[in-house]
């Protein structure tokens, strides 16, 4: 048996899940979509630049979840989650999740996405361990403020000793699958690191250190 830990945007989906709720909140009015979108992109680019600033971008991502009540946020989710995100999974992304799951492995997603948007996407892939950025939530609504360590870049890392730790496990035999530079942190601790139709940094860096390089598109 062993762990295998897999992030979830741009890796077992063909998109980001995080960029997607945004362009769902512009183009159902919930946001002003010139500034959200102007936004939107701006964080993106960052992220994919490796430059992102992880607290100025959950500040941005979680005004709207203090603005509206949950039970809106979580019909807006649904309906998301039908739209953007159930066609954007991956079938070979699938297919290497029950691999991992026939083996008896221990599946777990872990990704810069807050939960209250990828726990149903988790769900969605049959994985039961979910460990993503937490938005803080007063009495079952959200302050707009984040809860605990971000889980991006080393905060990954820090995120991932938690969950062990509370488990009693550790990391032997562990396997990481990312597409994203973002991730080398965790991908160098892992016994196995597996570069995911990387980006262009990632991939330089996976082929000076001899990782695997897959492709699930």
């Amino acid at each position: 048996m062993a762990l295998a830990i897999f992030d979830l945007d741009n890796t077992l989906l063909a998109g980001d899940s995080d960029y997607l709720w945004g362009r769902y909140l512009c183009e159902n009015n919930i946001v002003d979509e010139v500034a959200y979108r102007t936004a939107n992109d701006h964080f993106y680019q960052q992220y994919v630049n490796g430059t992102l600033d992880i607290y100025e971008f959950l500040e941005f991502v979680f005004t709207p979840y203090a603005n509206h009540s949950m039970q809106e946020l979580k019909s807006w989710r649904a309906a998301y989650l039908d739209e953007k995100i159930k066609p954007i999974i991956l079938p070979a992304g699938i297919e290497l999740i029950e691999k991992h799951r026939a083996k008896g492995d221990t599946l777990l997603i872990i990704t810069a996405t807050n939960s209250f948007l990828t726990q149903p996407i988790a769900e969605l892939l049959g994985i039961e361990h979910l460990i993503g950025t937490e938005p803080e939530m007063i009495d079952g609504e959200f302050t707009g403020k984040v809860s605990g360590p971000p889980s991006f870049q080393h905060g990954k890392i820090e995120r991932l000793k938690m969950w062990l730790k509370q488990r009693d496990e550790d990391m032997e035999n562990s396997i990481f699958y990312s597409d994203s530079h973002n991730d080398i942190p965790l991908l160098e601790l892992v016994d196995t690191a597996v570069a995911v139709d990387p980006d262009d940094k990632l991939e330089a860096v996976a082929k000076e250190k001899g990782w695997k390089i897959l492709s699930l598109r």
